[in-house]
């Protein structure tokens, strides 16, 4: 009865419910104000958020033939390692380790505590946030049992709710906004303003990939883990254009700009200010939801690290009941430490242009993986190759390039003393390559 307990499996529909999960977050309630800042274009935040689902479903398809093939928790630490080489893998799994789940969680929480406090201003924000991860971190620290009901009920709330707010935004509100005026251009695409606002939308659609980093802990994962990532990604992205055409059809967008609380804000004017309040609470509520992902998903990749490199055995530990309490303990560190400096908007940038580039090496790995492995079992087959691979590069890139261009332009105006996303995003890259080097050194000692 024991090892039954260690062994439990879940299936395709929680593993679903734990990438809804990861993806409906804080991105979709708080990134529209950013976004703004670059457009005030209906058509243009609409395509944003289609180019964002389409984005994902390009890699959603990709990643869900990497996972059949090599059905592995770890992610992209797995997928790069396998594909290139250990020392790409191990600083993919760095990123991860530091900022790939610990960040979101942190920003998750903040927002949470954001919408919160700005119902009770009485509240500290900070506390409220600090309060919020210790909690699902430590509803974690039980078994996967637990955590798999406690992933369900909320993610099925969370959709509940947000389909309830969707169909009021379009039925209640007596003043909509009126964009008939307004033309979509391709000039309104093809500026730095609108690439660097997928930054915003592609960190609202991350976790897409969610299932492939506790690939191990799915039933069957060869054919549950690409229908959880495909699936839930098609539903995510019909959500997110419904939502923030609420959002627009609600409220002006002088309202929203720069705002975080864009889901609040919109529900005061749906439903007045005592009801929106409400609904605000309940959204922030249900931000639970993506935490409770995101801090369950997250030290897998840590145990997985942990498992094959000696430098980190540590984070393998599993206490009794198959829970890797040493990676939650570690992740649920670094999470506080983000959520004491207090910048949102540096954290999110810094976090998605690393993650961009993760995902980026690994679906440009699906050429060199079937060149690699060409008699591998591949009970799936990426829809639409080589085109979707291709197509999520070349946008990938398309916003790398022009955030970084973005961090430069603000250090030569004056406007910050040094390009901090970008010397924030090299320094974990060399810590991590520091620590990989490291690593191989005290491997060769123990073996001689």
């Amino acid at each position: 009865m024991v090892e039954e307990k260690k062994t439990r499996k879940i299936g395709m529909w929680t593993a679903s419910a734990f990438v809804i999960a990861n993806m409906i977050g804080t991105g979709v309630f708080t990134s529209l104000g950013f976004q703004l800042l670059g457009t005030h274009q209906l058509g243009a935040v609409m395509m944003l958020w289609l180019f964002g689902g389409v984005v994902a479903l390009c890699g959603a398809l990709t990643y869900a033939e990497l996972g059949s093939a090599m059905p592995r928790s770890g992610g992209e630490y797995h997928y790069l390692g396998e594909i290139y080489h250990p020392s790409v893998g191990f600083l993919s799994g760095w990123i991860s380790l530091i900022v790939g789940f610990a960040a979101p969680v942190a920003l998750t929480c903040m927002a949470l505590s954001s919408y919160v406090c700005r119902i009770f201003p009485v509240l500290n924000p900070k506390w409220i946030a600090l309060g919020v991860l210790t909690l699902i971190t430590l509803i974690h620290t039980r078994d996967l049992k637990f955590s798999g009901s406690f992933q369900n009920i909320f993610t099925v709330l969370k959709i509940i709710v947000i389909i309830i707010f969707i169909a009021c935004g379009f039925i209640l509100p007596e003043n909509v906004q009126d964009y008939s005026a307004q033309h979509l251009e391709s000039k309104d695409i093809f500026n730095p303003g609108f690439a660097i606002s997928l930054i915003w939308v592609y960190y609202a659609y991350s976790g897409w990939n969610a299932s492939t980093y506790m690939a191990s802990e799915i039933e069957n994962p060869r054919k549950n883990l690409p229908l959880s990532l495909i699936i839930s990604t098609v539903i995510v992205t019909v959500l997110y254009l419904l939502l923030n055409y609420v959002f627009l059809r609600s409220t002006p967008m002088a309202d929203l700009e720069g705002q975080i609380e864009v889901g609040l804000i919109s529900a005061h004017n749906i439903f007045g200010s005592t009801i929106g309040n409400m609904m605000g609470l309940i959204i922030s509520l249900l931000l639970l939801s993506s935490i409770s992902a995101m801090v369950f998903m997250g030290p897998r990749v840590a145990q997985v690290m942990g498992e094959d490199h000696r430098i980190l055995r540590f984070l393998s530990y599993k206490n009794k009941r198959g829970v890797p309490m040493a990676a939650i303990l570690f992740q649920y560190v670094i999470s506080f430490l983000l959520i004491i400096t207090n910048s949102f908007e540096m954290i999110t940038k810094y976090t998605g242009i690393l993650l961009s580039m993760c995902s980026l090496l690994t679906v440009l790995g699906i050429f060199r993986h079937r060149r690699k492995f060409p008699n591998i079992e591949r009970k799936y087959k990426t829809l639409g190759y080589p085109v979707t691979p291709i197509l999520f590069c070349l946008l990938i890139l398309w916003s790398i390039v022009y955030l970084v261009y973005e961090d430069y332009t603000k250090f030569a105006n004056g406007e910050q003393p040094v390009m901090w996303m970008t010397l924030m995003s090299a320094f974990t890259l060399v810590s991590g390559i520091i620590v990989y080097f490291i690593n191989r050194i005290i491997t060769k000692k123990q073996v001689q």
